[in-house]
């Protein structure tokens, strides 16, 4: 007998949410997430389309070896007026012995039957069922998407249920209800998957594969598995074809955590959830989503006062679990609407006492930044940051510059190099074939361990000039610095009123090629100031962080 609190997990990352804009896998792509998934402990990991496109033939050539997770392949079923034995594409999927199951999709919304399909509705049925029967006895296991099959149903349950009917009596392991155009709410899918179950066929072979087109495809797939379907279908971070696909980063948690489901990832497999979202956004050279549920940095963050107060005194007054539980952390973020319980909480972090932090000290450092307040007004660390803040500087995003604001003033961090004076050159020319081109040209002069260094550097702008120069210098002192990386750089005005006099928020987002990433801020009127000085925060943040070598 089938353990009724057991939920399978489906992830179709590299296949739906390879349909993704601007999402474009290579095959190594692929392999990667693929191992990435099977040590999380995914009941089944889908590849692609063999036959489909060179990409996904490629994968399925020479696959990662699964420890822990069936590969599926997708296809569809047979097409009219073949046989399934004399369909090329239905036994593409039969070249693969790697695999441990074959997804099909088909047509289970009688309106998309004879107007997409142009077929018989018979014959659709026939098509179902002769492709699952066919495939039956030759892989692990035979699954059926019936696609539409949520609006179908509202259209003519009597039809969705016989294309179900068709799968199912003819030995499919799972039929999955797609809600393929994401309209669908909650209260729908519940009432539907009841009667699918009352109808006759079990929720322990039933799937739910849901759109996020109404912003409901967590919460239907969640409604699906309360109201008895034993596997849920879904993307890492939610990818897919227009507004995505069910998020299993969300899911994952909700069933284990909220509902007590019980999963093929373990309790030490769950910690590793954020790596798993950060390593797909590795893959695809994007800057993970702040606010994303569980994972995300700014999920467990808390930047009003009267918040981190009552956190301090008990995390669960703000926090709907235990950050850690997730491979997450509670973060105290430093900011202008922070009160004393921000800093205490903050400074404990970082393992320093707030009284340790003189006014003097602040006043010495704050002495060396380009400020319009005058640094003898600072009361403490509190009236500091809401002054910065004021200026234009983000310590609730810029965690390192502020970590570097309060060890400098402790005298905890050296100087380990200082610019005395640069000139940067853009220059707009013709190449040798005619094209206009732009380059920046960066001379530098900067004193490292008591000797002075003049370099230049050339880069595509003035910024990536300056870091070319200065690099050229520091990687001598500092070898590690060869491995930093510049991941996000983003401008914004904080003056708007000022016009082009306006004060500049540079943010620079680095990383060490390790998974270590942090961010620095810098503000002047000159953006290319405010740059310099969020990047020799980054370069100075990890040496200090992380070594010097």
């Amino acid at each position: 007998m089938e353990n009724s609190s057991r939920v399978y997990l489906y992830d179709t990352t590299l296949r739906d949410g390879a349909q993704t804009q601007g999402v474009d896998f290579s095959a190594a792509d692929k392999a990667k997430i693929a191992r990435e998934l099977d040590a999380l402990g995914i009941d089944y990991i889908e590849g692609g389309w063999p036959g489909a496109n060179p990409t996904d033939d490629t994968f399925f050539a020479d696959p990662p070896k699964m420890t822990r997770s069936r590969l599926t392949a997708f296809g569809m079923t047979r097409r009219a007026g073949r046989s399934a034995a004399n369909d090329p594409g239905l036994n593409a999927l039969l070249a693969h012995p790697s695999l441990g199951a074959v997804t099909m999709v088909g047509k289970s919304w009688d309106f998309q039957v004879t107007v997409a399909l142009g077929v018989e509705l018979d014959e659709n049925l026939r098509m179902i069922g002769e492709s699952v029967a066919h495939l039956k006895p030759r892989v692990p296991e035979v699954m059926y998407d019936a696609e539409h099959f949520f609006d179908g149903y509202k259209r003519n349950p009597e039809y969705a249920l016989k294309a179900l009917r068709a799968a199912y009596d003819n030995g499919a392991r799972w039929m999955v209800l797609c809600d393929t155009n994401g309209g669908s709410l909650p209260e729908d899918i519940t009432r539907i998957v009841g009667e699918v179950v009352a109808a006759g066929i079990p929720g322990s072979h039933l799937g739910i594969h849901c759109h996020n087109d109404s912003e409901n495809a967590v919460a239907n797939s969640l409604a699906a598995v309360r109201a008895g379907v034993r596997q849920v279908q879904g993307t890492i971070n939610g990818l897919g074809e227009r507004c995505g696909n069910a998020n299993l980063i969300s899911i994952i948690p909700n069933l284990m955590l909220k509902m007590g489901f019980e999963t093929n990832i373990a309790a030490a497999d769950l910690k590793n959830l954020v790596r798993v979202s950060r390593a797909l956004d590795e893959v695809l050279d994007r800057t993970p989503n702040r606010s994303q549920p569980y994972v995300g940095r700014s999920a467990f963050a808390h930047k009003g006062g009267l918040h981190v107060s009552a956190v301090a005194k008990d995390p669960s007054c703000y926090e709907h679990i235990d950050p850690a539980l997730v491979g997450n952390a509670r973060q105290i973020v430093v900011s202008d609407q922070a009160g004393r319980s921000n800093m205490v909480a903050r400074m404990t972090d970082l393992g320093i006492e707030m009284e340790a932090v003189s006014r003097e000290s602040l006043v010495r450092v704050v002495e060396q930044m380009q400020v319009s307040f005058d640094p003898r007004e600072v009361t403490d660390l509190v009236d500091l940051v809401k002054r910065l803040e004021h200026e234009g500087y983000a310590y609730d995003t810029a965690t390192a510059s502020f970590e570097l604001l309060v060890r400098r003033a402790l005298g905890q961090v050296k100087r380990y190099f200082t610019l005395d004076r640069y000139r940067v050159i853009d220059e707009r020319r013709r190449n040798a074939i005619g094209q206009w081109v732009t380059l920046s040209e960066a001379t530098i002069k900067v004193e490292v361990g008591g000797s002075e260094y003049m370099e230049v550097g050339e880069g595509d702008g003035p910024v990536h000039a300056f870091d070319t120069a200065l690099r050229k210098v520091l990687t001598g002192a500092y070898p590690q610095l060869a491995a930093l990386e510049l991941a996000d750089y983003r401008v914004r005005i904080v003056e708007s009123t000022a016009g082009t006099g306006a004060r500049t928020r540079v943010t620079i987002e680095s990383t060490d090629g390790k998974g270590n990433r942090w961010t620095t801020v810098g503000v002047h009127t000159n953006v290319l100031e405010a740059s310099l000085e969020a990047l020799q925060d980054s370069i100075a943040y990890m040496l200090y962080r992380f070594g010097e070598g």
